[in-house]
């Protein structure tokens, strides 16, 4: 996925947001680095933020003293543990947050609605809406499953390096949760291209016979996000998906906006 911010060349200024020029300044060069893949040395984050090497050097010291970033022994920056207990916290309050777009697609499409992050090599289930049905689909929020066997797992993949994904498969193994479970790793490859050309995902009786899922990501989420929709495969037709997919898309999009703007004022 695209960074979740603009990378501009320089800070914007405190006098034009209202803000604190210093922590939005540190907090610019914490996503620099997670960008970056989480270690990164000084010349290159004075090179992609525009700032000048001594006002880098003092807010990573700060940064380090606040257990936020750390020192390596190459004297390069890393991201430090203290994030971890802010980013799992914000990760459950992503799900908080989505249920009001998952409880619309109930209405509007009738089937129960999920979203799913990608977690380390998983994918953990954060919200669930369920369908009014009798017969539905129930996810336990908090389930973490593989992503091979799943539509969210194949959203949340489909625009990741092939070279990285077949390192994911090779760490996870392939397992067959049903006869229909993809098992290798061209043939998940070939899916994921699938994805993008379609612009969705499918899970035909793959994790669970009997179930159809559907799932798109939620563009410009600050982490790999995505929602799904999930029925039996009687409900859940080709015919269903042509009028559920836009539907889908389209509450992505509105999550998206709500994220990206949930941190202004006006």
């Amino acid at each position: 996925m695209p960074p979740s911010h603009a990378s501009t060349s320089d800070s914007k200024p405190a006098a034009s947001s209202g803000g604190v020029q210093s922590l939005e300044r540190a907090f610019d060069l914490l996503e620099r680095m997670a960008d970056a893949g989480g270690e990164v040395g000084l010349s290159e984050l004075s090179a992609s933020s525009g700032l000048p090497l001594p006002t880098i050097h003092r807010l990573m010291r700060t940064l380090v003293i606040c257990g936020y970033v750390r020192q390596q022994p190459n004297r390069r920056y890393a991201l430090g543990p203290r994030l971890i207990r802010l980013g799992e916290s914000a990760s459950r309050l992503l799900g908080t947050w989505a249920r009001p777009y998952l409880a619309r697609l109930v209405e509007e499409t009738g089937e129960t609605a999920n979203m799913a992050l990608l977690d380390g090599d998983e994918i953990v289930y954060v919200a669930q809406v369920p369908s009014k049905h009798s017969m539905r689909m129930f996810t336990e929020v908090g389930r973490r499953v593989l992503p091979h066997s799943t539509g969210v797992g194949k959203a949340l993949l489909a625009h990741t390096p092939p070279e990285e994904v077949r390192a994911l498969l090779a760490r996870t193994g392939m397992p067959a949760a049903t006869e229909k479970t993809i098992t290798t790793p061209d043939g998940f490859l070939d899916a994921l291209e699938q994805v993008r050309r379609l612009g969705y995902a499918v899970d035909d009786n793959e994790q669970e016979v009997g179930v159809r899922c559907l799932a798109v990501s939620v563009p410009d989420s600050p982490t790999s996000a995505a929602i799904s929709i999930s029925g039996p495969a009687g409900r859940v037709t080709e015919a269903a998906t042509e009028r559920i997919v836009p539907i889908l898309q389209q509450a992505a999009k509105e999550l998206s906006d709500a994220l990206a703007s949930s941190g202004t004022t006006g």
